[in-house]
């Protein structure tokens, strides 16, 4: 095994990656020892971000809402699927043209990084969430993919939760757009790696010597893996020990939650 394929270990950690819900907060409420390892991030002066498959937000949304929790994040120390998504699409094409379903976090993300939103032969067709799916975007949607704009969505994920049980979310209308054009998306946010290597290029980080804090095994951690960060499985949100066991692969430490990396910080 060569140098560039090893892991790194948690004593040559110097910047750390960490998902919020399941992580930070549950429905709302900051789990222990959260407010307390991001303040000594920042006594300590280690660079950090907040990851989100959340694109329906802003940062400085999801900011308030985390101070509201109890936790202080700055804007700048939040990284969402949609700004992943929109450094990918102004990488592809700069100044290009979208037609989006989505809400604020990625219709401003996409505004910011120079992008003008048309239903007039844009270049893409942006999927992302929302709790407003309309039937007549989602038809313009296919149409103009159809017609040849490349398909992009924000993340996978089929379902969101509620107080009243699940949602259908961005995957699940991404399925519904394949079937009646043929055409997958290409996925930006998690599990996908590009979005965690965008988001070490935010802190000017590298892969070395950071580690990734998730819940869950299909996206947090085998994205962290294939980043080649350090990763780190939470019991405080989607998986448990019987979850792990269901995938090939395992996260470096499993923990049963952020307050003991503080412990053993």
């Amino acid at each position: 095994m060569t140098e560039s394929t090893i892991h790194p270990r948690r004593g040559d950690i110097e910047c750390w990656l960490t998902d919020m819900d399941g992580v930070l907060v549950h429905e709302n409420r900051a789990i222990p020892g959260a407010a307390e390892l991001l303040r000594h991030w920042r006594d300590e002066e280690l660079p950090y971000l907040v990851l989100t498959n959340n694109s329906i937000f802003t940062a400085r949304d999801l900011s308030a809402r985390l101070t509201a929790s109890g936790i202080e994040v700055p804007e700048e120390r939040i990284w969402t699927s949609a700004l992943a998504t929109a450094a990918f699409l102004k990488q592809q094409k700069p100044r290009g043209s979208a037609f989006v379903i989505g809400e604020a976090g990625i219709l401003t993300a996409l505004h910011e990084a120079g992008y003008v939103m048309t239903e007039s032969n844009p270049d893409f067709v942006v999927v992302g969430e929302t709790r407003n799916y309309s039937f007549e975007a989602i038809t313009k949607a296919i149409r103009l993919i159809i017609g040849g704009a490349r398909f992009i969505s924000t993340n996978p994920d089929a379902t969101g939760p509620s107080a009243e049980g699940p949602l259908p979310a961005t995957g699940a209308i991404n399925a519904l757009i394949t079937e009646a054009t043929g055409k997958l998306p290409y996925i930006v946010g998690k599990p996908n790696p590009m979005m965690f290597r965008s988001a070490l290029n935010r802190i000017g980080a590298h892969s070395e010597n950071t580690a990734m804090i998730g819940d869950r095994m299909d996206t947090d951690i085998v994205a962290g893996m294939e980043a080649g960060l350090h990763t780190v499985l939470v019991m405080t949100g989607i998986s448990d020990r019987a979850e792990i066991e269901r995938f090939p692969f395992r996260p470096d430490e499993v923990l049963p939650s952020v307050a003991d990396l503080l412990a053993s910080s």
